[in-house]
């Protein structure tokens, strides 16, 4: 969807800090001292600097002078093609589908997640195994783009400088393995927040160093892409890792933020998100006991609204550990965005709790709050369409990452292009 852009009110800690060029530990500084005192946004009640605030600083009255911005959208000059490896029920896929990139190819080991994506798309080359199995020297220069949700893995530290022999027995390895005999223009590695201080950064580093050593340059800062800024009703976190090939000289731009947040209200009823009201279908149920408990937690409510006794009764050990813990015994709200989505929805101490109702979301709820359409279908038990479901990248995400990706090839080949008729008219005036 696109959508003209307000700026607006609240600004959270990460973007003020990209904003003013300070670092998120300066801020809470200033935070402490009184220098820049961040309140509570009313809907989210994260902590956060509003637009008065910010105000004061000439950085922030820049950026919000060229905040102009009607979309990602890009319409794609010629047919692109995208291999995908570690594919699932297809979240990314149907995003790219949507931005107007053809689907060659998709590898997937998971059976069900196999029938999900044959079932809603005949025509897809659903390669079902182990990735290490394959061998996809038959797509070179016949791909432009190789994609892929590897695993956050750990590799073995033999030197300073990782090399492609070190991830051998990883996924990452079968990724720029793939990367290497495939050979696209432009490849996409997607994976949790976590990868950012897996083994204190090492493993992200590790990978960086073998991409560069297959001939990719990694465009840097590596970013996490927040769903709820690209029209997904979901507080999900998603770490893009771009790779761009060598001889290639053409800068890579990340999608731009979109204003406007969707909550669950929007993912599950008539609106802008959907022309309907979420359709009816099967879901798992909480045991009685948590049930009961939940009964208990208003909406936008969690563990802390508990009567005393039964916080430390449904706690148990966590209630003595430190940190916030707002996801548990968790009821979401109508006029928020969900919580990231799990893989099984009645996983103790992980609830996403309907608004009104006392239960976890139903298969097609979760697949609303996903983005996913409502008529892409999931096969396998209920607790496979969640599994599958839970895994996905948020279609909406997928899609406007899509976009950035139609947008760089687009300047590639016009540039190739060019480049091509100044050899030839070179050429015709040395005849001449």
């Amino acid at each position: 969807m696109l959508c003209s852009v307000v700026m607006k009110n609240y600004y959270r800690i990460s973007e003020v800090a990209e904003i003013l060029g300070k670092s998120a530990e300066t801020l809470r500084r200033w935070d402490r001292d009184g220098k820049l005192t961040a309140v509570r946004e009313p809907m989210s009640n994260y902590r956060t600097y509003s637009k008065e605030q910010l105000q004061l600083f000439p950085e922030f009255n820049e950026f919000a002078k060229n905040r102009k911005f009607s979309g990602n959208f890009e319409k794609a000059n010629k047919s692109y093609n995208v291999l995908e490896l570690f594919a699932g029920a297809g979240g990314l896929a149907i995003g790219l589908e949507k931005a107007g990139i053809k689907c060659s190819a998709l590898n997937e080991i998971d059976k069900w997640a196999c029938q999900t994506l044959r079932k809603n798309r005949p025509n897809w080359n659903v390669l079902e195994g182990d990735v290490k199995d394959f061998d996809f020297s038959d797509f070179k220069d016949k791909i432009d783009i190789v994609t892929g949700g590897f695993p956050c893995q750990a590799f073995s530290y033999a030197g300073k400088k990782l090399g492609l022999k070190d991830a051998r027995g990883t996924l990452f390895y079968e990724f720029a393995r793939v990367v290497t005999e495939v050979k696209p223009a432009i490849c996409i590695g997607e994976n949790v927040r976590g990868l950012l201080s897996h083994e204190k950064g090492k493993t992200l580093e590790g990978m960086i160093s073998i991409l560069e050593e297959i001939g990719y340059n990694v465009v840097s800062p590596v970013k996490i892409l927040k769903a709820i800024n690209y029209n997904v009703p979901q507080k999900r976190e998603r770490l893009i890792l771009v790779g761009i090939r060598k001889d290639i000289d053409v800068e890579y731009h990340y999608p731009m933020p979109y204003e406007k947040v969707y909550n669950l209200s929007d993912a599950l009823k008539k609106g802008d998100l959907y022309k309907s009201d979420v359709p009816k279908s099967k879901g798992t149920k909480y045991p009685e006991h948590k049930k009961e408990v939940l009964d208990l937690v208003p909406q936008k409510g969690y563990w802390r609204d508990l009567p005393y006794d039964i916080q430390k009764e449904y706690m148990q050990k966590s209630f003595y550990l430190g940190g916030g813990k707002t996801g548990m015994a968790r009821r979401i709200g109508w006029d928020e965005p969900c919580l990231t989505l799990t893989c099984s929805p009645a996983q103790k101490q992980t609830e996403r709790c309907h608004p009104e109702e006392t239960r976890p979301f139903t298969v097609r709820e979760y697949a609303r709050i996903q983005t996913f359409p409502d008529e892409w279908y999931f096969e396998g038990s209920v607790s496979q369409q969640y599994k599958q479901i839970g895994n996905a990248v948020p279609v909406n995400l997928a899609k406007e990452i899509g976009f950035s990706i139609v947008k760089f090839l687009n300047e590639y080949y016009k540039k190739n292009q060019n480049n091509l008729a100044l050899i030839s008219s070179d050429k015709v005036s040395m005849v001449s």
